[in-house]
């Protein structure tokens, strides 16, 4: 895990720029992302989350788009290998890949933190989603290529 932002753990350092005193520190972790291209028609989303559900699945996140006339959707499973066996029981076919899993206090410039930090590095961000979670709290997502994860993960500090 990484930390960015929140209470240093020298007491005479400054926070982060753009930290609060006593806030909780954030964290980036490399996860197992699995993707799956689906019909591009209506309801069959709800159907396919319907089905993972019904087998006890939890999503710490969940992204889907358009890929030429498909759908491609990316599941980040809590736990792999149950994700994996649940979408071959509902005929889902996947592919595994990495992502980094971002979570955190919501603030101005975290995002532009985090993307500084990996272009510094000269790493390529494939694509990045980000939302407010709500109660202060953020969530991200991000790709890149595989041959560059171990560069990011190294320019992040991701676990």
């Amino acid at each position: 895990m990484m930390y960015i932002g929140g209470s240093s753990d020298n007491a005479d350092a400054p926070p982060t720029r753009g930290a609060r005193e006593g806030t909780m520190a954030d964290t980036i972790r490399k996860v197992d992302y699995f993707k799956a291209q689906v019909p591009d028609k209506a309801g069959e989303g709800a159907r396919i989350l319907s089905a993972l559900l019904g087998e006890g699945i939890n999503l710490l996140a969940f992204t889907g788009f358009p890929r030429g006339r498909k759908t491609q959707l990316d599941f980040v499973p809590e736990d792999g290998p149950a994700f994996r066996k649940a979408a071959r029981k509902v005929g889902l076919v996947v592919a595994k890949n990495t992502a980094f899993l971002v979570q955190g206090e919501d603030r101005p410039g975290t995002i532009a933190e985090i993307v500084s930090k990996l272009a510094d590095a000269g790493v390529n961000i494939t694509a990045l989603d980000a939302v407010a979670a709500g109660e202060g709290r953020y969530g991200a997502i991000l790709w890149v290529k595989p041959a560059e994860v171990r560069k990011a993960a190294k320019a992040l500090g991701a676990k």
